[in-house]
């Protein structure tokens, strides 16, 4: 399923950075989508030249909610979960809650019938007091606590996902009399995929799951097998962040169906299931290539049913986990402008957000489009550095960004593709309190998460 933005409500001149879907195909992608949209389907151009999100004006919601602050359109979370139901109708579909996760994302999540992955005890508290089905969560993490275990355990979570050998003892130890958990086996299958070193998790080397190179993962399996209180139910792996082709999970699927033959013919066991992660790319700025799921459902599950024939093998369930395919697109971030400053050959423009609402730039070099969203301009474009209000050089937003010269202090500036992985690593950085989010919705906006105050602040520090 491709999803397009639409033209602009009225005809006018095309803004300096306009709102447009971007480019095709990245050469050596072919199971990229095209075009990777940056901005929601309902996103419009008015005719004051600002810029209209879920039928609001992005204005509008700057002046009832503030800046710094984030918009989400609900439609556009809803369209893209049902995409990957659509794609992939008979596969365990688990949204990345690390993505971004509140109550009301909780509640459209379940409503579109997909299952929820989280990483922590408060994830899964999240989830829970949002009436989430817990036989319906899958539970990560390469260091949970025996809190997290506990929590697991005591609230009925349907999946854990064992990362290394430690583990598996130490779950099973946790683990009441007379019952068994449901468990998946997180391995790596030496496939190096992802846009940056730091998100690549499907190769050896880091911190997550078990190598199958070497025979270490059969050895897991085998001790996993040998926990009475513990049910293993297949294999799982993840492989990066921001993979735009399907190529990669298919090496993947053909790795772990080999693993899978030998656990068959050493153990006499075949399993179930077959987790294959997420890491689902999006576009961030024109031109940037993006994953399709009906492209990736084609690829994968063919090589999937060829290998397990080839193998002898029955055809496992597979499961996926979009989380910023499905929260990235359908959210905008929101800022004003401080002030537009000239130095050293280069322009900076200053918005009241920085790093502690957008960590992404400074910990990947993650590279943005910004667009002014309250008024056209008639004034050419300069390239400027979009940075950010915090005490640090590295505090920017975007480089090389087009935007209009005469763009001035109160100007408001729009960041598309800003709804995964923003709010779920904020910080309160120089005391400077975590944005709102908005969801807006036929031409409707609601609050579903406030602005956090000095107040909040304050009152973690219990004093002397």
């Amino acid at each position: 399923m491709t999803l397009s933005l639409p033209l602009p409500a009225s005809p006018l001149p095309a803004p300096t950075a306009p709102i447009a879907p971007a480019s095709s195909e990245a050469p050596g992608a072919p199971e990229a989508a095209g075009p990777a949209p940056l901005w929601p389907a309902s996103a419009r151009t008015l005719p004051s030249g600002g810029v209209a999100v879920g039928g609001v004006p992005l204005a509008e919601l700057a002046d009832r909610f503030g800046t710094p602050a984030y918009v989400l359109d609900e439609d556009e979370v809803r369209t893209r979960a049902r995409a990957w139901r659509a794609a992939l109708p008979d596969a365990g579909i688990a949204y990345a809650g690390k993505a971004f996760l509140c109550r009301a994302m909780v509640r459209w999540i379940d409503e579109e019938g997909l299952d929820l992955d989280v990483c922590s005890a408060g994830e899964l508290d999240l989830a829970v007091h949002a009436g989430f089905p817990t036989e319906r969560v899958v539970l990560h993490g390469n260091a949970k606590s025996p809190a997290d275990l506990r929590a697991a355990l005591r609230l009925g979570v349907g999946r854990i996902v064992l990362d290394g050998t430690g583990e598996i003892a130490r779950l099973a130890a946790l683990v009441p009399d007379g019952t068994r958990q449901r468990v998946l086996l997180r391995v790596v299958p030496g496939v190096a995929a992802g846009a940056h070193a730091a998100v690549r998790t499907g190769v050896e080397g880091q911190k997550f799951g078990i190598p199958v190179a070497g025979g270490a993962a059969e050895e897991a399996v085998a001790r996993v097998l040998g926990q009475p209180r513990l049910d293993l139910v297949g294999l799982h792996c993840h492989l990066g962040s921001q993979i735009t082709s399907a190529g990669p999970y298919a090496v993947a699927v053909r790795r772990l169906v080999e693993l899978l033959s030998r656990l068959r013919d050493r153990h006499g066991v075949t399993f179930p299931e077959l987790g294959l992660g997420g890491g689902f790319g999006i576009a961030y700025r024109p031109g940037d290539p993006a994953v399709d799921p009906a492209a990736y459902a084609d690829r994968v599950t063919t090589e999937l049913a060829l290998r397990c024939a080839h193998a002898e093998l029955p055809v496992p369930r597979l499961t996926v986990e979009p989380g910023r395919w499905i929260a990235g697109p359908a959210g905008v971030a929101l800022y004003r402008v401080l002030a537009v400053k000239s130095t050293g050959g280069r322009t900076f423009v200053s918005v009241d957000g920085g790093m502690s609402d957008n960590p992404r730039p400074a910990l990947y070099g993650a590279r943005y489009t910004v667009h002014l969203a309250n008024r056209s301009s008639p004034a050419p474009a300069r390239t400027v550095t979009v940075v950010g209000r915090h005490c640090e050089a590295g505090d920017i937003l975007a480089e090389d960004a087009p935007l209009p010269a005469d763009l001035r202090p109160g100007d408001l500036l729009a960041v598309p593709a800003s709804g995964a992985y923003h709010l779920s690593m904020a910080s309160a950085y120089n005391q400077v309190g975590r944005p709102p989010v908005a969801a807006v919705s036929g031409g409707r906006a609601r609050l579903l998460v406030r602005r956090e105050t000095p107040e909040d602040l304050r009152s973690r520090d219990v004093g002397e």
